[in-house]
């Protein structure tokens, strides 16, 4: 369960990443934020996706997480309009 979730973690972060031409953080700051997500996530998942969604820790800028379970498609952290919905 959380190889999948950890998996969609990366690939919305990968996605979300990768419109370098919209985004105002680099590379280097999207790898590390990624890098510190996941951390997180390992550490306590419920925990890290209350921060997530609240952005205390993890906003700058233009980047933040997204996360959804892979399994279900549920989105669980990112922006409140898509919080909750099928991706």
């Amino acid at each position: 369960m959380l190889r999948k979730f950890m998996f969609g973690v990366t690939a919305s972060a990968a996605l979300t990443f990768s419109t370098s031409a919209f985004a105002q953080g680099t590379v280097a700051e999207a790898k590390a934020m990624l890098e510190k997500a996941i951390a997180a996530v390992n550490a306590d998942k419920a925990k890290a996706i209350a921060s997530f969604n609240n952005g205390t820790d993890f906003k700058d800028r233009d980047l933040y997480p997204c996360c959804f379970n892979i399994s279900d498609g549920i989105t669980h952290a990112a922006a409140p309009s898509v919080r909750g919905k099928e991706g």
